[in-house]
């Protein structure tokens, strides 16, 4: 890489500007451009013309400004003042913006405080990913001081406990190479190169959400990958925020990327009054917001998925387990899109450039469960949002988003119209993580949630089966069997499946609370059965009082009152046995 040198514009085509150099560049080397030095990127080099990616608004730079190289991959700053922080997509703090605007070029940020806590003693070996102290301050959580990830040699210097500045230096290292490295809370790290780690781990539990159809029937795992594509109004963002608040993860780093300034004003407002359920302190002081809205310039667009999983991998190497949550990877998609034309390259399916797929998979994975280079597990969880154009799924950043997930979460229109939330179609949806969550679910005390998962799934599909016949006959002139799994269906959906984001009660499910009203379903589904069977009215069951309270369930019985649920299992079995009662006499009395 050059170590520093400038070049002078001939060419401006919106973000991309082409400039004259007689120095040496790199790719993907980050440049300043113009007077107010505008951020950018190297995308190509062509002899002594460079091609430059500016992710700032381009108005009022001209043939003959300077373009000056950094001798630096584009990178981002990551420390323990992130938390709780705002920033747009090359992550300038918009907390303490002084205008409605953010200052073009490179913003100075105020350092802050933090306490220091060392753990090593003098001469000791340092590498890659040692952990050199403690961090904490008062309201975010306690960090970690890592040696980054290139380091490797001895100690030389460590600064005592103590309140620091997060860009002084606290310790130096002495390289292999003779030279010091000195060390601060504040690190800087390329945003396109994933961080290392030293294994990679299999997934062995699941990201709980809070949400029931997500976490029996389609779970994420820790440090796997998710899509929620869906059409205007399904639901994608209200999902992506419930998620976000009521997830196991340590930090949640949400990015909205190219979203509609409305929308993104909403995210701002909402999450620092949003209370963690877990601290019941603000919700804001474990996330990191990066906002990145459409009429922001459609470069830095690109850029922002990027700088947000840098910043969860930053947490992960803390050892902590973090969730990014991406709305949307379309609007990303639509920003390759408009650079790839101006940069004349040739569009494949959709107008897409050729390497749409490649960079989308690039992205999903750096999602994982890994051992850190310090000993510790952490996970990045990716849940990416997809806005297909109409709905259509056959779209191309849809299909390619479905090749390189593990969880598809397919919100559906007609669902989100008859206020059915969250709107996944279960019969579209699908978890490969699914099968590998089983055993962490029966050290819960599910033993049987194999099979009763299974049910729930195969009824579901038989009732879209069913629906057709319905349609055309009528649902009377079914056989009494069908008749029961299409009710056994409703009630699987109505009582299980939806669950309102708004509700005080029902908001979020826990472990146990899933699992206590997933086997009472199953226990009715199987009890029903055995009725009918044994000669019971269909009409009988249908009209059953204790129907209204099972469907109620999610919205009557709180996370503090699991002993009920019990009380409805001993209702149901009673009613069902005095029906079952009543048709034997009935049998009895027409054959004498």
């Amino acid at each position: 890489m050059a170590d520093s040198g400038q070049a002078v514009i001939v060419a401006l085509d919106g973000p991309v500007v082409r400039a004259r150099s007689p120095v040496p560049f790199s790719i993907n080397e980050a440049v300043e451009v113009g007077d107010k030095g505008l951020l950018g990127e190297v995308l190509r080099i062509s002899g002594e013309v460079i091609v430059v990616q500016v992710y700032e608004d381009t108005a009022g730079l001209q043939v003959g400004d300077r373009v000056q190289g950094t001798g630096q991959p584009l990178s981002v700053q990551l420390g323990p003042w992130l938390l709780g922080g705002i920033f747009d997509g090359l992550l300038r703090p918009l907390n303490d913006a002084t205008s409605a605007y953010v200052h073009p070029g490179r913003v100075q940020r105020k350092p802050q405080q933090f306490h220091f806590q060392p753990r090593l003693q003098a001469d000791a070996g340092v590498h890659g990913g040692s952990v050199l102290g403690d961090i904490t301050s008062p309201q975010a959580k306690k960090q970690l001081l890592l040696a980054p990830p290139q380091v490797q040699g001895k100690l030389v210097m460590l600064a005592p406990a103590g309140d620091y500045p997060d860009d002084e230096i606290l310790c130096k290292v002495r390289q292999a190479d003779g030279g010091e490295l000195g060390i601060a809370m504040t690190q800087s790290w390329p945003v396109r190169i994933p961080r290392p780690a030293a294994q990679r781990l299999a997934a062995h539990a699941p990201l709980l959400t809070g949400q029931r159809l997500i976490d029996v029937l389609f779970p994420v795992a820790r440090g796997s990958s998710a899509a929620m594509p869906g059409g205007f109004g399904t639901g994608k963002t209200i999902l992506q925020q419930s998620i976000a608040k009521w997830c196991d993860a340590d930090v949640i780093v949400y990015v909205g990327c190219g979203e509609r300034g409305n929308e993104m004003a909403e995210v701002l407002e909402q999450f620092p009054q949003i209370e963690d359920p877990r601290s019941h302190r603000p919700l804001l002081e474990r996330s990191v917001i990066i906002a990145n809205t459409s009429n922001m310039p459609v470069a830095a667009r690109e850029a922002s998925i990027y700088t947000g999983v840098t910043v969860a991998e930053y947490f992960r190497d803390q050892g902590l387990h973090v969730a990014l949550m991406a709305d949307s990877t379309s609007r990303w998609a639509e920003a390759l899109r408009e650079l790839g034309g101006r940069l004349g390259e040739l569009p494949a399916e959709g107008g897409y450039p050729a390497y749409l797929g490649s960079r989308q998979a690039e992205f999903y994975e750096r999602a994982a469960l890994v051992r850190t280079l310090s000993g510790l597990t952490g996970s990045v969880t990716l849940i990416g949002a997809v806005s297909p154009p109409g709905g259509d799924f056959s779209e191309p950043v849809t299909l390619h988003t479905q090749r390189n997930v593990r969880c598809f979460w397919p919100l559906d229109r007609d669902r989100a119209r008859a206020r059915f939330y969250p709107a996944i179609n279960p019969l579209q949806a699908y978890s490969d993580d699914a099968a590998s969550m089983i055993g962490w679910w029966q050290q819960q005390g599910a033993a049987e949630f194999a099979s009763q998962r299974r049910r729930q799934l195969e009824l579901l599909e038989e009732q879209a089966h069913l629906a057709r016949m319905v349609r055309i006959v009528g649902k009377d002139a079914l056989p009494a069997s069908q008749q029961l799994t299409l009710l056994c269906a409703d009630l699987v959906n109505d009582a299980f499946l939806r669950q309102s984001a708004y509700s005080k009660i029902d908001c979020f499910a826990s472990p146990q609370r899933q699992i206590a009203m997933l086997q009472l379903l199953d226990h009715f589904i199987l009890r029903a059965r055995q009725v009918l069977a044994s000669g019971a009215d269909m009409g009988h069951i249908e009209h059953l009082p204790v129907l209204r309270r099972v469907r109620r369930m999610g919205e009557e019985i709180s996370e503090a009152a699991l002993p009920e649920f019990k009380q409805l299992q001993d209702q149901i079995d009673a009613e069902f046995a005095e029906l079952q009662a009543r048709s034997v006499s009935t049998e009895e009395a027409g054959v004498s």
